[in-house]
């Protein structure tokens, strides 16, 4: 399995990700929410894998400007998915599914390090 990172182009995380990548010397793909959109059955696995709850970002500015019966309809797991496929971006960035499956959300150089060079 490769590598692919999941995000948003403009996303200053993605970039620093990215870019640590790719000096690293990591082969990798990006799929990019705002142009493929979020694979339904790749957020499903996320769910699984990192929980809804992780994966939910109530700290940027897309969460933050939505109508409070959106982000209240995004209280359980149903709700929070949905919203997630219709607003990639208040997903926590960036999603990656490294080569042995193992799926992380956010950035930590320390922890990709681990798994990168693995």
């Amino acid at each position: 399995m490769a590598i692919t990172l999941y995000g948003i182009s403009n996303c200053d995380t993605v970039k620093k990700a990215r870019a640590w990548l790719v000096a690293e010397g990591v082969d990798h793909a990006f799929h990019d929410f705002k142009k493929q959109g979020v694979p339904p059955d790749r957020l499903d696995a996320w769910v699984r894998a990192a929980s809804w709850e992780k994966l939910l970002n109530r700290q940027g500015t897309t969460w933050r400007r939505l109508d409070p019966a959106l982000q209240a309809g995004a209280g359980q797991e149903a709700g929070a998915r949905a919203l997630m496929l219709q607003q990639p971006s208040v997903i926590r960035r960036p999603v990656v599914e490294w080569a042995d499956g193992k799926i992380t959300v956010g950035f930590d150089r320390t922890q990709w390090a681990l798994r990168a060079h693995a």
